[in-house]
């Protein structure tokens, strides 16, 4: 019998450098190595991508001021202030009388191209006019040229930093402006070829960066103006939400008297109703008893719920909440504050339910509380009219006078809220808009019974 044996294989071993101690990168290294990535990143990733120039918004104040047809071509007014910058590059660059016609046409172009090519593909019009620049050189330097950008070459490529700065951000203008440094300074230093020429590169250095210095504070700027926008953007927002959520927690405060009030009728008369008749029967009496136990619990339960929605300061009003009865005691107060107010009542007057009489009466006393804010003097009228099926309401005031003897004191600008939630809440219909004779109405219907059930 033979006996087989299975070896296993080593593992391999481990090099020697494979256990050594972790050695954390300095911090100068992993700055260097981030710029290095963000020069890629801005300069050499996708630099000759498609950007085109968009059409600018016609709608700012220089523009609104202009006629129609001048207001839609203000909408390519960048388009043409690079179309100028380029030709008054191609200009100078051809402008020179020691070269001759065919030589200036290229120096023209060599400075053209690149400032219109900052409409479509801007990192690549920078890398255009880099390369430009010692061809330009190259075919219309003398022995008294500037070093290492001829004329035409240097207004160009301030130009393109420039354009190329206010179409990109102002890292990738950083990079520009570094790069070029470095060209200027190996030109200087490497190729002179032992001509004397006179050096620019410090004078273009210098004017680009007041250049890109500006354009960076408007980037600064606008993106500043940007983040305060959306941050007012998103406060208001949530001050809409809590303005909703507060006339939400002051109409359910109000409800809640109306309804413990009717609650607590409804246990009280479920707990005399037995003693009102002779020898009622067990069946009645505990009918009775579970009326009154269920009418106890849902107050209980009421309370409950007001307490989550209670405000920390909130004291529990000691008068009943108001009703239409109590209108003319308010158009007294307001009548005592200036605001000549009258009203008018149509229809057959009813009692109406307490939540109903109780919401047309904060209408009517948010609608003339806004209009001794914001048209103090003008005279106001309240309409009343009771209709089958609801009660309709109409509060409408004039224009202030002119000129105004006290000025309108604007609120929290809330009222309008308050009144649409109400008129949500029962169901109802609102209309609130300026008239015609330059005041203001709220039309209200609140669909509603008589308090007894009857139309």
């Amino acid at each position: 019998m033979t006996e087989t044996t299975h070896t296993q294989p080593m593992p391999p071993e481990p090099p020697d450098s494979a256990f050594e101690p972790y050695k954390p990168r300095s911090p100068e290294f992993r700055a260097a190595m981030d710029a290095l990535r963000g020069l890629r990143q801005d300069l050499f990733h996708d630099a000759f991508a498609y950007r085109p120039l968009p059409a600018v918004s016609t709608d700012g104040p220089l523009a609104r001021r202009l006629p129609g047809r001048l207001r839609e071509y203000a909408a390519w007014a960048p388009h043409a202030v690079i179309c100028a910058g380029g030709l008054l590059a191609m200009l100078i660059a051809s402008g020179s009388d020691v070269n001759g016609a065919a030589v200036n046409l290229a120096l023209g172009l060599l400075a053209l191209a690149p400032v219109l090519l900052t409409m479509v593909r801007p990192v690549g019009a920078f890398w255009l006019s880099m390369a430009a620049t010692p061809i330009a050189f190259v075919l219309g330097s003398d022995w008294d040229s500037d070093w290492p950008w001829l004329p035409g070459s240097f207004a160009c490529h301030l130009f393109v930093l420039t354009i190329v700065a206010i179409r990109t951000r102002p890292r990738t203008a950083a990079w520009m402006w570094v790069l070029t440094a470095v060209y200027g300074v190996m030109a200087e230093t490497g190729f002179r070829s032992g001509h004397y020429f006179n050096s620019d590169t410090m004078t273009l250095l210098f004017l680009s960066a007041l250049s890109l210095l500006g354009v960076t504070v408007r980037h600064i700027r606008s993106a500043a103006r940007q983040e305060v926008t959306a941050q007012q953007t998103v406060t208001a927002h949530e001050r809409s939400r809590r303005t909703l959520l507060e006339e939400r927690t002051t109409i359910a405060r109000e409800l809640h008297d109306v309804v413990a009030h009717h609650m607590s009728v409804v246990a009280i008369q479920a707990e005399a109703a037995p003693y009102r008749v002779e020898n009622p029967p067990p069946e009645l009496e505990k009918a009775f008893v579970t009326i009154r136990e269920n009418a106890v619990a849902a107050l209980t339960e009421l309370r409950r719920v007001l307490g989550v929605v209670r405000a920390e300061d909130y004291e529990a009003p000691d008068a009943p909440q108001p009703t239409l009865a109590d209108l003319d005691a308010l158009l007294d107060n307001v009548r005592e504050a200036g605001l000549a107010v009258d009203k008018a009542v149509t229809g057959a007057v009813r009692e109406l339910p307490q939540g109903v009489e109780l919401s047309a009466y904060r209408i009517v006393q948010e609608a003339l509380s806004n209009t001794l804010r914001h048209a103090p003097g003008a005279g106001a009228r309240v309409e009343i009219g009771y209709v089958i099926g609801g009660l309709g309401l109409r509060v409408v005031n004039g224009p202030p006078p002119r000129p105004a003897l006290v000025k309108p004191s604007p609120g929290a600008g809330h009222g309008i809220t308050g009144m649409q939630e109400r008129v949500s809440m029962l169901n109802g219909q609102m209309t609130a808009a300026p008239t015609s004779e330059g005041g203001y109405e709220v039309t209200v219907f609140l669909p509603a019974t008589a308090a007894g059930g009857d139309a």
